[in-house]
C-alpha cells in the first residue's frame, strides 16, 4: 500500500466517524448511503478511500470491537457512552487491530484529535483512557 499523508488520514478518520455516527441513527445499509454522504461533505479522493477503508473495517468487524470496548468499561454502562466518542473509539481500535502502517500510539493520538473536534469536552480524556486499555489487545 502506498503511504497515505498525514493531513487525509485525520481527514478520512474524521468523515469516517461523521459517516458511521449517521449510521447508528439510520441503521441503513452502508453500500446504500455512501455516495449521498460524499455529495453532502465533498472530499478529495485519498480522503474518500481511507475513509470508506475505515467504514467499512469498522462496520465488518463491528460486533469484535464493540465487545473489546466493553471488556475495559469498567463501571460504565455501554449507553453512557456517547456516539460520537463511540465511533472515534471503533474508528481507533480498527486501526489498532486491523490497519497497516498505523501504530498504536498515533492511532489514540488521532483519535484524541479526532474527538476534540467532534466530541464533548471530557471526550478526548474518556477516549484515550479506553484506547490505553485495549493497546496490544
Amino acid at each position: 500500500m502506498t503511504a497515505v499523508h498525514p493531513h487525509v488520514r485525520r481527514k478520512a478518520r474524521e468523515r469516517a466517524v461523521q459517516f458511521l455516527f449517521g449510521l447508528d441513527f439510520t441503521h441503513y445499509e452502508w453500500g446504500d448511503c455512501i455516495e449521498a454522504f460524499w455529495l453532502d461533505n465533498p472530499s478529495r479522493p485519498g480522503v474518500r478511500r481511507y475513509a470508506e477503508q475505515l467504514i467499512e473495517g469498522v462496520i465488518k468487524h463491528r460486533s469484535e470491537l464493540d465487545e473489546a470496548i466493553e471488556s475495559v468499561l469498567n463501571r460504565w454502562a455501554p449507553e453512557r457512552v456517547g456516539r460520537i466518542e463511540r465511533n472515534v473509539i471503533r474508528v481507533a481500535l480498527y486501526e489498532m487491530r486491523h490497519g497497516d502502517q498505523v501504530p498504536e500510539t498515533v492511532a489514540i493520538n488521532e483519535a484524541m484529535e479526532v474527538a476534540k473536534r467532534f466530541g464533548s469536552e471530557e471526550g478526548p480524556r474518556f477516549i484515550n483512557a479506553v484506547l490505553d486499555r485495549l493497546k496490544g489487545g
